[in-house]
C-alpha cells in the first residue's frame, strides 16, 4: 500500500552491543516511559549532555531510538521495531536468543 511505512529489520547483534552499557540501559530504561528530550534524560540519570548525546547516538545508529527535533531540542523515543520487542508491560526485551528484564536490571 501507497503510505504505509514498512519498519526496517531489527538486529539482534546490534541491539545486544549497544545494549552492553549500563548508562545505554538506564536510557532505554527511561525511554520506556515515553518520549523524552535529551536535557530531561541527563537530569534524571544525572549523566552529561555530552555522556548522553554519546550514547543515544549509539542507541541510534543500533536502530534502538529515533529522535525528532522540535525547535532546538530533541526529542528521542525508542525505535517503532525495538518497541515490537518489548512485551505488553515493556518491561521485558524479548531478542529471541536472550531477553533483557529492565524491571530487575540495577539502577
Amino acid at each position: 500500500m501507497p503510505g504505509r511505512k514498512t519498519l526496517p529489520p531489527f538486529d539482534c547483534l546490534s541491539a545486544m552491543r549497544a545494549l552492553g552499557e549500563p548508562t545505554r540501559l538506564r536510557l532505554v530504561r527511561q525511554l520506556i516511559a515515553g518520549a523524552k528530550p535529551v536535557t530531561e534524560l541527563c537530569e534524571t540519570l544525572h549523566v552529561t549532555p555530552y555522556n548522553v548525546s554519546k550514547h543515544l547516538r549509539v542507541l541510534k545508529e543500533a536502530g534502538l531510538v529515533e529522535v525528532e527535533k522540535q525547535g532546538q531540542q530533541r526529542i528521542y523515543s525508542l525505535a517503532a521495531a525495538f518497541r515490537e520487542k518489548l512485551s505488553r508491560n515493556s518491561n521485558t526485551l524479548d531478542l529471541g536468543c536472550c531477553q533483557f528484564h529492565f524491571d530487575k536490571l540495577p539502577e
